[in-house]
């Protein structure tokens, strides 16, 4: 098997949709034994000193209320996701989009929480 390189890696991430990222890690912990998120953790404090000058955010579903129909369609209409994805995110929570300027998250907020949604931001 060839060995993939850091940026091949990274394109390769950049295609997959959520729900296939979580099941990337799901296969990294199994496999490997270690949580990919606790790396992550550990490593965003250095991260974290390089981008203090940037206010991006993590928009996170917590839940999607008593108006799940509502929520899946944003959901679907904000990331591109299929049904099937979009309700898995409905009804698990998870990542809505990562990386985003703080007004666009601010936006998102207000959109799911006007469509009966508990939103975190990161």
């Amino acid at each position: 098997m060839a060995k993939l390189n850091k940026e091949d890696f990274i394109s390769a991430l950049k295609e997959m949709t959520i729900l296939e990222v979580k099941e990337l890690v799901d296969a990294m912990k199994e496999e490997f034994g270690v949580d990919p998120m606790a790396v992550a953790v550990a490593a965003a404090p250095a991260a974290g000193a390089e981008d203090a000058g940037s206010a991006n955010k993590t928009v996170v579903l917590k839940s999607a209320g008593a108006n799940k129909i509502a929520v899946i369609k944003l959901i679907k209409e904000i990331t591109g996701l299929g049904l099937v994805e979009a309700k898995g995110l409905a009804d698990n929570g998870g990542n809505i989009k990562e990386n985003v300027p703080a007004a666009e998250a601010d936006e998102l907020k207000a959109k799911f929480e006007e469509a009966g949604a508990e939103i975190e931001l990161a």
